[in-house]
Formats: structure tokens, C-alpha cells, sequence
């Protein structure tokens, strides 16, 4: 197992701080907690606050518990999927919060372990699971679908256009008794698929090792009810926020927020809503609040974050 080391640079912390409006002693979830820069700093700033933070990642969740040990029974960590929020808060005695956070990103520590296959940079198995314990990986994947659920994955999830000529090229490779089982294997067969432009900084493979991640770990298929159940849990000018790192995810949080704030979504020519759009929430991010120049500088996996933020209304 290879050693890491729990450094992190969490992104548009000051701006999460700053729409969150806690007081000394809020409770707050971090559904996604990573390495537990949000929770460290929530933490800090406000001396009886307490955090739940979820992570299915278990190796994030010890890294993080061992550097938020000094805050002692304030902080509790879950190991659960963010998906089963609900069920965690009540496993951990809340009925209601003062805010929840949420960073979909993956992790530095994920993304810079050789072993958890999330990255073409290393040579290693092609995993990409969050949750190590359960799940197929991405080379099960690869191995057992047919050739038009490939392509139709990684157009979804990717948005790579030649994602018809992938899927053929890693199915003629399966065939010939030479699935593809390694992040090396796949980074050189799509990068001689699609061909190299030395005008685009970005590998060829990045799309479909994206949409890879997405579909092991069914990262959109559970974003929509995650959203909901978490204004459940908050209480009246309660915050949600939301980081999204791609644009898949931050549709999904615009459009569940939207709704969530009342808008229908119902086609126009029907005579009354149908989509049971309820006015829940008020959006507290007209556009999503992305970082500035000098952190996307000192951290430029943030280039791509965006922040929205609703706030639960009184009943």
C-alpha cells in the first residue's frame, strides 16, 4: 500500500465560510469530507460548533479523523456514502442542521495515489472506486459491457465525441484476450484512438477516465436525491452548498436547485404543473461563485470549481 501524506488545499474555503454564516455552536454535515479542510476550518472559527463528515473513501476518513482529533468529540466521522445522508444524521442523533457542505471533487489524495487507479499519470490497476470495499471497478466495467453501452458511458459522462471508436478499440482488445486492466493501458489506447493535438494541453484520455469515475462510483445518479434529502435536514435559513468540478454535475445541481426554489419545469403547453415544483429554497447564487485568479494559481485543481448555495425558507 502506498504511503500518502493528508495535505490538502480546499477550494473556495473562504467563500463556503462566508455564505454558511455559523455561529459558535452551529452543526453542520460535510457530506463529502475529504481530508477535512471545510470541517477543520468551520471547526476552528467557531468554538462549539460540532461536524458530522461522511466519506466512503476509508482511507480519507482515518487521514481526516487523525487531523481533526484535536477537536475531540466535536467532530464524528461516518463512513457512508453522501447519498445516505439522511440515514447517517439520524445514526448520529439529528434531526436537524445548521448547514450542510458538499465538495464533489475527488480528492489530491485520491488523484495522487498510484494505487486507486484514478489518474493515467501512474501506472497502476484500473480501479477508480471511492469506496474500495464494495463496487465493481472500472476494468469489471470495461470487461463486461458490450460495445455500445461503452461508447454511450462515455459520451454520457465524458462528452467525448469520439467515443464510438473507444469503445471499438477496447472491445477488439477484450477480444483478443487482452481486456484492458490498467490506467497505462487505457491512457495508450485511447491517446492512438483519438490521435494527440500538440495544441491542446489536455490528454486525450482525460474525457473517458472522467466518465469512468462517474459511472463506477454512479456519481450523478444520486447527486438529485442527495440535494433533496439534505433541505430536508436543514433547518429554516439553513445553507447547502454545493462544489462541482465539471459541468454534468453542476447541471444537475442548477436544475435541483431551481426546482427546489419552485421553478417548474413542466412543458409549456400543459395547462398546470405536473413536476411537483415547491418553493423550498431561495438561491443565494445567481451564477456559481467560482475561485479567484490567486487561488487558482496556488491550487489549479480549483480552475474548474463552481459554488452554488441555497437557503432553506421558513415555513
Amino acid at each position: 500500500m502506498s504511503e500518502f501524506k493528508p495535505e490538502h488545499t480546499s477550494v473556495l474555503l473562504d467563500e463556503v465560510l462566508g455564505f454558511l454564516e455559523l455561529t459558535s455552536d452551529s452543526v453542520v454535515i460535510d457530506a463529502t469530507l475529504g481530508l477535512g479542510g471545510h470541517t477543520e476550518a468551520i471547526l476552528e472559527r467557531f468554538d462549539n460548533s460540532r461536524v458530522i463528515g461522511i466519506d466512503q473513501d476509508e482511507r480519507a476518513l482515518a487521514a481526516a479523523s487523525e487531523r481533526l482529533r484535536r477537536f475531540g468529540k466535536r467532530f464524528v466521522g461516518v463512513h457512508s456514502n453522501f447519498s445516505a445522508i439522511a440515514k447517517s444524521a439520524a445514526e448520529s442523533g439529528l434531526k436537524t442542521v445548521d448547514a450542510i457542505v458538499a465538495d464533489l471533487g475527488v480528492s489530491s489524495m485520491q488523484l495522487d495515489d498510484p494505487e486507486r487507479g484514478f489518474s493515467f499519470r501512474f501506472d497502476a490497476p484500473l480501479d477508480m472506486r471511492m469506496d474500495t470495499s464494495s463496487g465493481k471497478t472500472a476494468a469489471a466495467l470495461l470487461d463486461e459491457l458490450e460495445e455500445e453501452a461503452i461508447a454511450n458511458l462515455i459520451y454520457r459522462y465524458g462528452e467525448e465525441r469520439k467515443s464510438r471508436r473507444i469503445a471499438r478499440w477496447i472491445v477488439e482488445r477484450r477480444e483478443k484476450g487482452q481486456p484492458v486492466q490498467t490506467t497505462s493501458e487505457l491512457a495508450q489506447l485511447v491517446e492512438r484512438a483519438v490521435g494527440r493535438s500538440p495544441k491542446n494541453k489536455l490528454h486525450p484520455a482525460t474525457r473517458t477516465f472522467q466518465a469512468l469515475r462517474i459511472a463506477v462510483n454512479d456519481e450523478l445518479g444520486i447527486l438529485d436525491r442527495f440535494i433533496t434529502d439534505s433541505v430536508d435536514l436543514l433547518k429554516p435559513n439553513g445553507k447547502l452548498c454545493v462544489i462541482t468540478f465539471h459541468s454534468l454535475e453542476d447541471r444537475i445541481v442548477k436544475q435541483a436547485f431551481q426546482k427546489l426554489s419552485g421553478r417548474c419545469f413542466c412543458p409549456p403547453r400543459i395547462p398546470r404543473c405536473v413536476c411537483g415544483a415547491v418553493k423550498r429554497v431561495e438561491i443565494l447564487t445567481r451564477k456559481p461563485v467560482i475561485p479567484k485568479e490567486a487561488e487558482m494559481n496556488v491550487n489549479p485543481r480549483s480552475r474548474s470549481a463552481k459554488l452554488r448555495v441555497c437557503k432553506k425558507l421558513a415555513n
